[in-house]
């Protein structure tokens, strides 16, 4: 028995759509990191891009448990002195919303070149509308996966 290793003619991309209304960040982003990287797959191969193109819809609407909505990101300017912060709620209420849910599910990937690769299929939207219909999208329904997915509005 020989140990599988997908080629770039073996892999499968799909495209899947979800709803981020009343998820919880973290629980969507493990899914997505997932899915993303391809590890729901049976012939996921570690050095390949296996994962499937994700779009996000309702990023604004993502909910989060006990006080993570006053957590800060932090970020550097490059010049001295240029340490800037936000906190979550800050960056969701505003220009760009769905920067919570991008960081979430980065920081969930490794650190290298395939993980900057496998971002590019990821695309979020702030609002219910996106422009890929003709990829023609599943919908995978991540409340109904778990009921602890879902958070009531805060």
């Amino acid at each position: 028995m020989k140990t599988f290793s997908a080629t770039p003619a073996d892999i499968e991309k799909k495209w899947i759509i979800i709803d981020a209304e009343g998820v919880v960040l973290g629980r969507l982003a493990s899914i997505v990191a997932m899915r993303l990287r391809g590890k729901h797959k049976p012939t996921f191969t570690p050095h390949m891009d296996m994962g499937d193109n994700v779009i996000i819809i309702n990023a604004e609407k993502v909910q989060m448990t006990g006080n993570k909505r006053q957590e800060h990101f932090y970020w550097h300017t490059g010049h001295p002195g240029g340490i800037k912060s936000r906190t979550k709620q800050q960056i969701l209420e505003g220009a760009h919303p769905e920067r919570v849910v991008v960081q979430a599910i980065k920081r969930m990937l490794p650190g290298n070149r395939l993980s900057r690769s496998v971002m590019t299929n990821l695309r979020v939207y702030a609002g219910g509308e996106h422009p890929h219909e003709a990829q023609s999208p599943e919908v995978l329904d991540v409340k109904s996966m778990n009921s602890k997915n879902t958070r009531v509005a805060q």
